[in-house]
C-alpha cells in the first residue's frame, strides 16, 4: 500500500511539471535560435546539422570540427 502512495505521489508530481518542463522547452528553443543568429557562426559556413556534417566529411575527406554547447539552455 505504501509503494502504491509514493507511485501516486511521483506520477502526480510528474503530472505537474508537465507544463513547466514544455514553457522550458520553448524558452531553451528561443534560446537557441537567438545564439544561431551569433557573429561568430556568420563568420564560416558552419553544418548544424550532425548527419549532414559527417557526410559532407566522408565526401571531402576533412575532418569535423565540432562545437558542442547547451549555453542556449540558461
Amino acid at each position: 500500500m505504501r509503494h502504491l502512495r509514493i507511485s501516486a505521489a511521483l506520477l502526480a508530481l510528474a503530472l505537474a511539471a508537465t507544463p513547466a518542463l514544455a514553457q522550458d522547452q520553448e524558452a531553451m528553443k528561443a534560446n537557441l535560435e537567438k545564439k544561431l543568429e551569433s557573429e561568430f557562426l556568420k563568420a564560416a559556413p558552419w553544418i548544424t546539422d550532425y548527419d549532414k556534417a559527417r557526410e559532407e566529411a566522408k565526401k571531402s575527406g576533412k575532418l569535423i570540427f565540432a562545437y558542442f554547447t547547451r549555453s542556449y539552455s540558461q
